[in-house]
């Protein structure tokens, strides 16, 4: 039979079959390579850091050498220290002496010039009734060169029961002085002046006369009179008529401050009259600027 010829048929080259599990690459590459490497360069990182401590005989001989002469150094400070130590306990044993040395020197030297001024004033006195003049009395007295008696008033002032530390600033302005009552510098000021102006004669605190060139004034808590400190109470002596001097002081300005210590902030207080007073000489009475005016004496002569 005729036909058409048949065309042989085209065959194609088969191509590999892709693996199943290719779209899974993380979980591939795990599978691939176990943890063993992860290990293996661990330990050589450990290997290469150990390298650094010495492998051979002569550096380790040189390590030991060197270790000893630190322990060497260690022990020649530590024993250059204990040698050195009774050295310096003996240099602050001999500042220690020094120095005691020096404040009993300057002990004595402050005795010694005590002395000189009691001697001072003691021949000051003597000068004084010497002249025999009603005017030199008058002069030692006013001035404190002599040693005074006669009736007065004896005020004591102390601090309140329940007195502390106190704040600072104005004592007066402070809330806390309320807790603590202490007696101040300007409130010995006013008491003393409001007695003179009350027409007291001679006046001393706590036995220390005052002068028309005494100070009261204050260091720290102490109040101090001629730079000598005193502590409460403050026995305050004042010569003068004793009824009429105490009337007046208590009606004075000065007077009923006193007062309004003792009510607001509890500060003690009591006054008397005394038939007879007697108040020390001053420790020194010393004028060193003012000078007699002698020109009325020169014009009456002339």
């Amino acid at each position: 039979m005729c036909g058409m010829p048949q065309q042989p048929p085209v065959r194609s080259t088969p191509t590999r079959p892709s693996r199943p599990d290719a779209s899974m690459s993380l979980l591939t590459n795990v599978m691939d390579h176990s943890l063993d490497d992860g290990y293996a360069e661990a330990a050589a990182r450990k290997k290469a850091a150990d390298g650094g401590l010495p492998k051979t005989l002569r550096a380790k001989l040189g390590l030991a050498a060197g270790l000893v002469l630190a322990a060497l150094v260690v022990t020649v400070g530590a024993a250059q220290a204990r040698v050195a130590a009774p050295v310096v306990a003996k240099e602050r044993e001999e500042l220690i002496d020094r120095i005691d040395q020096e404040t009993e020197a300057a002990d004595k030297l402050e005795d010694s010039v005590d002395e000189l001024r009691e001697e001072v004033s003691a021949r000051q006195r003597e000068a004084l009734k010497e002249s025999g003049s009603e005017q030199g009395e008058l002069v030692g007295i006013l001035s404190g060169a002599v040693e005074v008696h006669g009736p007065g008033v004896k005020l004591v002032v102390d601090d309140a029961r329940e007195a502390g530390g106190g704040g600072d600033g104005d004592p007066r302005e402070t809330s806390g002085f309320s807790d603590t009552g202490r007696v101040r510098d300007r409130d010995m000021q006013r008491v003393v002046n409001g007695l003179w102006e009350s027409g007291a004669e001679a006046i001393s605190i706590n036995g220390q006369r005052l002068t028309a060139l005494s100070a009261i004034r204050a260091a720290g808590d102490a109040i101090l009179v001629d730079n000598k400190p005193l502590v409460p109470p403050y026995t305050v002596l004042a010569v003068g008529d004793g009824e009429r001097l105490s009337t007046r002081f208590q009606d004075s300005a000065d007077g009923l401050y006193l007062h309004a210590l003792q009510e607001n902030f509890g500060i003690r207080t009591a006054i008397s009259v005394e038939e007879d007073l007697r108040l020390p000489a001053a420790p020194r009475v010393t004028v060193r600027t003012a000078q007699p005016n002698t020109e009325k004496s020169e014009k009456g002569t002339s």
